[in-house]
């Protein structure tokens, strides 16, 4: 963000000091939303990777335990096996979720912050940055349903 000159009142918004005070925490506010914004998706991201972390251990540990226990564990096993599956779909489905309302609430914001730029109620065009929450988010997301598509279709180094 560019530096403003607070020495001279042609800078100020209206011409008057309160009004200038005002814009700059309108400014910090938006902020401080968007950083909200950014630490509900870490949340998110944390919960979904307790969820496919979990329900792929379980997975492999029971899916372990039939191939060298025999056949008589199996229809005890699958259940368990399923059970961790479900864990795993969840985590993605809660993720994609996830990512979805943060790009939706984004845009949201930054088309307000744009809005209060054109009424002049702020200075300058402020730049939204994309975030690296977001970003690890879509990437996991993606290692997620690899995993996912390997535990259900028998494929991949989960075979």
């Amino acid at each position: 963000m560019a530096e403003i000159d607070h020495s001279s009142s042609d800078n100020w918004i209206g011409g008057d000091r309160s009004t200038e005070l005002s814009s700059h925490r309108t400014g910090m506010s938006f902020e401080r939303t968007r950083m909200s914004a950014d630490r509900t998706l870490m949340s998110i991201l944390r919960t979904s990777l307790s969820l496919i972390g979990f329900g792929f251990t379980i997975f492999q540990f029971f899916r372990y335990l039939a191939l060298n226990v025999g056949a008589e564990a199996t229809v005890t096993t699958d259940s368990a096996k399923n059970f961790g599956l479900a864990l795993v779909l969840l985590g993605e489905l809660l993720l994609a979720l996830g990512i979805w309302r943060h790009i939706r609430f984004m845009l949201m914001l930054r088309r307000e912050h744009a809005a209060m730029e054109q009424q002049a109620l702020l200075h300058g065009p402020r730049r939204f940055e994309i975030s690296v929450t977001l970003v690890i988010s879509i990437l996991l997301l993606a290692i997620g349903v690899t995993a996912l598509s390997g535990m259900v279709l028998r494929t991949g180094p989960f075979d």
